[in-house]
């Protein structure tokens, strides 16, 4: 019997992945090391009927992102999985197109990034990075001087409220009695009130919030959205958190919005190019508390979503639709190639 075959380039985020694919012995899973030529890579998966591709747009190739060139060499490709909930390595329009289902890991790393983002609130509210550095420097001689502000009772917004946002919703309303809004478009208002949470509008919002937290894709429609209109809009004062993407947000305009103190401050994740160079001025700001997009970087998130991926490959190998489709629309296309490449009909 043909077996499934899975190509990935480089390395997997946790062992789970490989461990959860040798269990099934329909699956045959092929590493292409990251030595490997641009030729001898597209060559090993044109053999494949999946992808396993990272998620993070500056780890992996340009050349080996899901876009109409690649695709048009991957005959056999019927499923690209991102590593993660994001997948800005991979077009869902270009997938569609190609008849290639595409299929991320969200939810497998919520509960990582929820908590993340709740100490990023708490590191700007308390003036962490602040304290830090003037402890560093030998100045930390006024503590009223690094006054900083409590999470309790504080109105919370949420730029997306799907499985990370639901999670921090839940963390500031038991913890902290925090009020919480949302604007997401994909969850009415009957939805959100079930998690205790308000759906407004994003103007809204961001009059309102003390902390405003992004929990969004990156699509055509959010890429530049928090810009600087956005931070002028904020309440004077806010705090600005992003565990989501880079380039949701204006980097230029979040920096002059520090400056003027319309933002008292920001816990960031996620950069426009990452990591982001040493000089980039957001790292030295005073008021910005970093990190390199590790929000969902923890042990348990890592095993959860590698498992979940392997999965979903396990499920097509068998015969099955997998969970977590970015691109439902392809579905109508897909199933006869799929069906043709199996030699059997999808349950």
């Amino acid at each position: 019997m043909q077996r499934f075959r899975i190509g990935y380039w480089g390395f997997v985020p946790h062992p789970a992945f490989l461990e959860t694919c040798a269990a099934d012995p329909a699956l045959e899973v092929i590493r292409i090391p990251e030595s490997a030529s641009e030729a001898e890579a597209v060559q090993t998966l044109s053999s494949c009927h999946a992808y396993y591709v990272m998620a993070a747009r500056d780890e992996l190739p340009g050349a080996l992102h899901v876009h109409r060139d690649l695709l048009a060499r991957l005959p056999n490709l019927l499923m690209a999985a991102s590593y993660g909930a994001g997948y800005d390595t991979a077009d869902p329009v270009a997938c569609t197109e190609a008849g290639v289902l595409l299929v991320n890991q969200a939810g497998g790393n919520a509960e990582g990034v929820a908590e993340h983002a709740v100490g990023l609130m708490l590191a700007c509210l308390k003036r962490f990075p602040e304290a830090h550095a003037a402890m560093k420097a030998g100045e930390a001689r006024d503590r009223a001087a690094l006054m900083g502000r409590e999470l309790r009772g504080r109105t919370v917004g949420l730029v997306g409220c799907g499985h990370v946002g639901t999670r921090v919703a839940e963390i500031l309303r038991a913890a902290f009695g925090c009020r919480v809004l949302a604007c997401d478009p994909y969850q009415d208002a009957a939805q959100l009130a079930a998690r205790g949470v308000e759906k407004v509008t994003l103007d809204a919002l961001l009059r309102d919030a003390d902390v405003v937290s992004l929990h969004c894709p990156l699509t055509p429609e959010t890429r530049g959205m928090i810009g600087a209109d956005a931070f002028a809009a904020m309440r004077r004062g806010v705090v600005f958190v992003t565990t989501a993407r880079g380039s949701i947000h204006d980097e230029a305009a979040l920096l002059a919005a520090l400056g003027s103190g319309q933002v008292a401050g920001a816990g960031l994740d996620v950069w426009e190019v990452e990591p982001p160079p040493a000089d980039h001025p957001l790292l030295h700001h005073p008021a910005v508390v970093a990190s390199q997009h590790t929000a969902g970087v923890t042990q348990e998130s890592r095993a959860n979503i590698t498992r979940i991926a392997a999965l979903a490959f396990s499920e097509l190998a068998a015969g099955r639709v997998p969970p977590r489709i970015v691109n439902p629309e392809v579905l109508g296309r897909w199933r006869p190639r799929a069906e043709r490449a199996l030699g059997r009909s999808l349950g």
